[in-house]
């Protein structure tokens, strides 16, 4: 795919695609079909821990069969003994199958977790930029983080209570049959209840959930916009504005919570009585066949202490089936990502040539789509190799979308970027980042080590080449100081960094990319003053032998460029030296006076 073809169709959905329950259970199968060893393994451990499970229920009817039948106090010394030795070793045994159960569950569960994760990532690396943009961090991010942690607990937690508990009730139910079809039958009579509770229960939770999930998503990307552009809702008094787009987005979490939670306990009230009912006919249908001979005592017995066996696992599913279904809903927005229209090659390659390459913008028009109104309009600008250039202007002066289609993402309407003699339009989006690196404010940390994370722009890089590019961009000090230096976990569940060392990582990743080209828009916004100061020292350590486009949010950072161009409305009012600038008087200049008064 080309980056002219990479803007997005508008009929594109303005989310990442979801996939059916359907489709996520097939992509759960065939995994488990790559690794049938494990999975036969675990399947065998689960059935015969619920079979010892079920052991001691028809033992004591043989002791119920023994006293009705007047045995001696020898014959019913040595049956007691008998079930009492077979009760201990079904006991121990049981023990032993259920802890491999769990173990193998969770060794299967954390493999799918991992090839899920690992697809995810990858299929979230090659979307094209513009369909992120489209769809919004918020929704990316809620994907590769949120529910890989909610997948991660369901199958820490849910997923084997589920497995075990669905495999007991088989083993009961069959065991019910054994005793007499009859008993069997009178247990199924549950069944349909059961079903109804399940047909109106299923239906609805699974759309209910996942409008949970997306309303969380939402709710995120409203953080986002807000954090990432705090300084520009400050300047213009916004705060009313975003509060209540938080605040909104965290009522819908909120009430639909509440609705999850109303909906499950009418779910259980139906359980509850479908319990009633096949235990009602079981007394029922077990008296009469007493009566009739067609069944001793203690098989009458059984047969209520085996549906009634039936109420923990129900139980335990019904109390976990709440986070079965939130795992679900994320289960399926993870295969729905895998299912994206992905980039092919996520790697490129620059063309041979000098390590600089210079930039030229000529004519650079772009619209938005359903805009009649450009963003930019027939924009010039040089930059030279090696040289610098910083771009100002007020919120919606066009610094961003000047800054991504620089990089590659998206298509003007007229114009042309060139990097080198190469037009960026050309290329693929591999390509084009192999030779323009972007970098926002918007940095995320992966899960995983440090290394790990660093890799991502450099998977063959040795640890060394890792050191010297955190060293490069001042990171090293707190990294050696780590628990583990490279190989500390960090991301979710693991050691958090903060704003400033968050953005030192990425621009790390950014020295191991090597792209001759930088783009940074905004990239030091999120720290504070003093953690500004050394990230602004890092930036120009990062691009140093590049050529770099700077997006400034501070205009100390404006300063450091080589040239300096205004962008108002759109079009470039002004470009030149600080000092050129400064000693012209424009606008420009009543910037810098402004920012002077309020530092």
């Amino acid at each position: 795919m080309s980056a002219g073809t990479a803007s997005a169709p508008a009929s594109a959905p303005a989310i990442l695609r979801t996939a059916s329950a359907r489709e996520a259970a097939r992509w759960v199968v065939a995994h488990c079909r790559g690794t049938p060893w494990l999975t036969a393994a675990t399947v065998v451990t689960t059935v015969a821990g619920a079979a010892l499970q079920v052991l001691p229920v028809f033992l004591l009817g043989r002791v119920v069969d023994g006293v009705v039948a007047g045995a001696g106090s020898g014959e019913a010394r040595e049956l007691l003994v008998t079930v009492g030795v077979l009760l201990a070793v079904a006991l121990l045994l049981g023990t032993v199958a259920a802890a491999a159960s769990t173990y193998l569950i969770g060794r299967l569960g954390a493999d799918l977790l991992a090839r899920l994760r690992e697809g995810a990532v990858r299929a979230v690396l090659g979307l094209p930029s513009a369909r992120i943009e489209q769809v919004g961090h918020g929704d990316v991010l809620s994907r590769v983080g949120d529910d890989v942690a909610v997948v991660s607990k369901g199958i820490r937690t849910a997923v084997p209570t589920l497995f075990s508990a669905a495999v007991l009730v088989v083993i009961a139910t069959i065991g019910m049959f054994g005793l007499d079809w009859r008993l069997g039958l009178a247990g199924a009579g549950a069944l349909p209840a059961y079903a109804l509770a399940l047909r109106w229960y299923l239906p609805r939770s699974a759309p209910l959930y996942r409008r949970q999930r997306e309303a969380q998503a939402d709710r995120a990307q409203a953080f986002i916009s807000g954090l990432n552009g705090i300084e520009t809702v400050r300047a213009y008094r916004l705060e009313p504005l975003f509060r209540e787009r938080v605040a909104r987005e965290s009522w819908r979490v909120r009430d639909l919570g509440i609705e999850v939670f109303r909906f499950f306990g009418r779910f259980v009230g139906r359980e509850n009585r479908a319990e009633f009912v096949g235990l009602v006919l079981i007394i029922v249908v077990g008296y009469v066949l007493l009566e009739t001979g067609s069944v001793t005592l203690g098989e009458a017995s059984v047969a209520p202490l085996l549906f009634h066996r039936l109420f923990n696992p129900l139980g335990s599913i019904m109390f976990t089936f709440d986070e079965a279904q939130k795992s679900g809903a994320s289960l399926t927005r993870l295969v729905g990502v895998l299912g994206e229209a992905t980039q092919e090659r996520l790697a490129g390659s620059v063309p041979a040539g000098s390590g600089s390459y210079p930039v030229t913008v000529e004519g650079l028009t772009f619209t938005y789509p359903g805009s009649e109104r450009p963003v930019l309009k027939d924009v010039n600008l040089t930059i030279p190799a090696g040289g610098s250039l910083a771009l100002v202007g007020a919120t919606g002066a066009g610094k961003t979308t000047l800054a991504a289609l620089i990089a590659g993402i998206g298509t003007p309407q007229a114009g042309s970027v060139r990097v080198g003699d190469t037009p960026i339009s050309g290329l693929d989006e591999a390509d084009a980042r192999a030779l323009v690196s972007i970098l926002t404010q918007e940095t995320h940390v992966f899960s995983g080590t440090l290394a790990e994370d660093l890799r991502l722009a450099a998977p063959g890089a040795s640890d060394a080449e890792l050191m010297d590019a955190l060293r490069t961009v001042g990171a090293e000090p707190w990294v050696t100081a780590l628990p583990d230096g490279l190989d500390t976990l960090v991301g979710e569940g693991g050691e958090r960094l903060d704003g400033t060392k968050a953005a030192q990582l990425a621009l790390a990743r950014l020295v191991l990319g090597r792209a001759p080209v930088v783009v940074l828009d905004e990239s030091t916004a999120e720290a504070g003053s003093q953690g500004a100061a050394e990230l602004e020292r890092a930036v120009l350590a990062a691009c140093r032998g590049r050529t770099a486009l700077f997006v400034a949010h501070r205009l100390t950072q404006a300063m450091t460029a080589d040239r300096i161009a205004v962008l108002d409305a759109g079009q470039v009012v002004e470009e030149g030296t600080h000092e050129e600038l400064v000693a012209a008087g424009g606008r420009y200049a009543r910037l810098w006076r402004a920012w002077r008064e309020a530092g």
